[in-house]
């Protein structure tokens, strides 16, 4: 009987919904595991480190990593997953575009750590102690992963074969992924796998959408009620359906909850928060400075609205301060 083809799950930053959606599958899971053989999925079964580097390179068909790059060992477990797998798939917006976990590029290392360790209201932390990366207890020497400076993409670390979007993908596409990589049916290497359309096309909202904005007010979806079969852009709700790529079968939308860009942008948009926030301001209402800024007041956080899941992967990547005393722009 010949060997399954082997396949792995990997999970670096990002909340754990990427694994959530592999088990989303219910039943259809079964025919997963009948069809494979799951050799690392440390997650859901007990695998360790050392069973993967004992594997020989190239072994594992493909390996489904999800989550940003935020950690030395997460780093560390890209490049092991990337020799010893023939393809490496971008499962989910956190590894795709950096996802929730890159919106910490607003801030530098230090800010971060003194906030969480020294500063956040739930913290008793008077000593201002923070982990050691190193520590002997007991006769035990402990390490822990070192923080990064910045969040990055799995395709900014190691090279990737094919992206499956989402926060978190949906079963359909997942399956339909995995379907070609077992029959050999692959696009090319670089593929987002996943319909290269906005998302307005699959919105049911489409026909209610008009053909020319004029925003007067941005309206936030806390504070209003909305129409729940009209277009949210028709109603002055900030909605990223058309510089996103469509494929989650407008999940949100159907939900009554506008789009909020987690699929990434299509082929065709180079930087998907530049592309909703030029189409937004250049149909606003007001033509001068003092009545711009008050209907852009309705936006309160730009890049938390813009860039929710691809600040690291955006022209943007990452905000830049030269600190104090350190002319060279680099962090300390």
């Amino acid at each position: 009987m010949p060997a399954k083809p082997k396949i792995g799950f990997y999970w670096c930053a990002s909340c754990g919904g990427c694994e959530e959606a592999v088990v989303d599958f219910a039943e259809d899971i079964l025919g997963v595991v009948e069809a494979v053989d799951i050799v690392f999925w440390p997650c859901a079964m007990d695998f360790k480190k050392a069973d993967v580097e004992a594997m020989p390179d190239q072994s594992i068909l493909a390996t489904l990593v999800n989550g940003a790059i935020r950690s030395s060992e997460q780093e560390e477990m890209a490049h092991l997953l990337r020799r010893k797998s023939q393809y490496l798939i971008a499962y989910g917006a956190c590894a795709q575009l950096g996802g929730i976990p890159g919106l910490a590029n607003q801030f530098s290392r230090e800010h971060l750590l003194r906030f969480v360790f020294e500063e956040a209201p739930s913290v008793v932390n008077p000593n201002k102690v923070r982990p050691a990366l190193d520590a002997e207890v007991k006769g035990h020497h402990l390490t822990l992963p070192e923080l990064r400076h910045v969040v990055r993409t799995l395709d900014q670390v190691v090279a990737v074969d094919f992206y499956i979007p989402g926060c978190p993908p949906t079963p359909k596409i997942t399956q339909a992924a995995l379907k070609a990589l077992l029959g050999g049916n692959l696009p090319p290497r670089g593929t987002v796998l996943a319909p290269d359309i906005a998302l307005c096309e699959q919105c049911p909202r489409k026909a209610t959408k008009p053909a020319d904005l004029s925003f007067a007010e941005f309206r936030r979806t806390h504070v209003t009620h909305s129409d729940p079969e009209e277009c949210f852009l028709a109603q002055g709700i900030v909605c990223m359906g058309p510089a996103t790529r469509g494929g989650c079968e407008a999940a949100c939308t159907c939900g009554n909850m506008p789009c909020t860009g987690c699929f990434g942008p299509t082929s065709r948009v180079r930087d998907q928060g530049a592309k909703i926030l030029s189409s937004l301001c250049a149909n606003l209402a007001p033509k001068q400075g003092k009545e711009i800024a008050e209907v852009l007041a309705g936006i309160p956080d730009p890049v938390g609205t813009f860039y929710r899941y691809g600040l690291p992967k955006s022209l943007l990547r990452r905000r830049v301060d030269l600190p104090a005393g350190n002319g060279n722009g680099k962090e300390s």
